[in-house]
């Protein structure tokens, strides 16, 4: 997993709320075990014509959301099955974090699990948000996992995250990684017992 620290992006809305993990990615793509090409298949349905043409008035399909790294959703994002596919498909597309007003747990967990930072904000903070990307388009933020920050144009606001997951993506690991940083405490322990 890539180590997280700080990001400074520019951020893509996506004011629909109760995003479900089959919206995210339909089930027609969780067949398969590699994480890493599944950004084709992020927000399929939403995307795509019958065809497999592109909806070029989805916003993911816009030439000014290429790049982004956040992701503005409305609330409730992450909701229904607990399919790890979907912070793959968001990660794989080039998404660093999501900022909602809520998380599906199940969701929030497999997001942080794979490098991918669910930053929960107030319902004022996302409005805001919203607002500010109508009045600037470009409109970057940054988030700085050390002080749990997400910093905005006029100011900042702190997110919550539990303090192991906060630990496995500052030092770039997952859990099992980070239970391997203490081989030498196990093996000194195996012996003595």
């Amino acid at each position: 997993m890539a180590q997280f620290t700080t990001l400074t992006s520019r951020v893509m809305p996506l004011p629909v709320n109760d995003i479900d993990t089959d919206q995210i990615i339909p089930a027609q793509f969780l067949k398969v075990t590699d994480k890493n090409n599944l950004a084709d298949a992020l927000f399929y349905n939403w995307r795509y014509h019958d065809d497999k043409s592109l909806k070029k008035d989805f916003v993911i399909n816009k030439p000014e959301s290429k790049g982004c790294q956040i992701l503005l959703a409305g609330d409730n994002f992450g909701c229904g099955s607990s399919r790890e596919h979907a912070p793959w498909a968001l990660t794989s597309f080039g998404f660093r974090a999501v900022i909602s007003t809520s998380f599906a747990d199940i969701f929030r967990s497999n997001s942080l699990k794979n490098g991918l930072i669910p930053i929960v904000v107030d319902d004022e903070t996302h409005k805001m948000l919203f607002d500010l990307i109508e009045e600037i388009p470009n409109l970057e933020l940054a988030v700085d996992l050390e002080s749990q920050t997400l910093i905005l144009p006029n100011g900042s606001v702190k997110f919550p995250i539990d303090a192991f997951s906060k630990t496995c993506l500052l030092n770039g690991t997952d859990e099992l990684g980070y239970i391997l940083g203490f081989e030498k405490e196990i093996s000194a322990f195996e012996t003595q017992a």
